[in-house]
C-alpha cells in the first residue's frame, strides 16, 4: 500500500553534490523506518544510509563523511544529499521503507521505490 517515488538524480561532474528526495503515500509515515540503496550496472545492490523513526541515521562504509539522510515528516519526505560525489557514486539510487530498521539496513524493505538515477563524471 505505501508508495514511494524518487527524484533529483541527474548528471553531475565528480565533486558535485545532488539531493535525493522520496516522497511517501499511504501507510502512516511515522511508523517507518527509511533507507536509501544504490545498485551501479554490474554490482550488487548497496547500502547507502537509512534513518529510522526517531531520526536516528545509520550510513554505509563507503559514504560515511559524504552523504546526508533526513526526514521531514510533515512532508512525507525523506532525503538523501550527496557531497563529493565520484565517479563511482554513479548508480540507480532506491528508496525503502519498513517499519524495521534493521530490515532497512539488510535489504529487507517491505516497500521500494522505482529509482533515480545519478551520473557522475570525471
Amino acid at each position: 500500500q505505501v508508495q514511494l517515488v524518487e527524484s533529483g538524480g541527474g548528471l553531475v561532474q565528480a565533486g558535485g553534490s545532488l539531493r535525493l528526495s522520496c516522497t511517501a503515500s499511504g501507510g502512516t509515515f511515522t511508523d517507518y523506518s527509511l533507507g536509501w540503496f544504490r545498485q551501479a550496472p554490474g554490482k550488487e545492490r548497496e547500502f547507502v544510509a537509512a534513518v529510522n523513526w526517531g531520526g536516528r541515521t545509520y550510513f554505509g562504509d563507503s559514504v560515511k563523511g559524504r552523504f546526508n539522510i533526513s526526514r521531514n515528516n510533515a512532508q512525507n519526505m525523506v532525503y538523501l544529499l550527496v557531497d563529493s560525489l565520484e565517479p563511482d557514486d554513479t548508480a540507480a539510487y532506491y528508496c525503502a521503507a519498513d517499519p524495521n530498521i534493521l530490515s532497512v539496513i539488510s535489504g529487507r524493505s517491505s516497500y521500494w521505490g522505482q529509482g533515480t538515477q545519478v551520473t557522475v563524471s570525471s
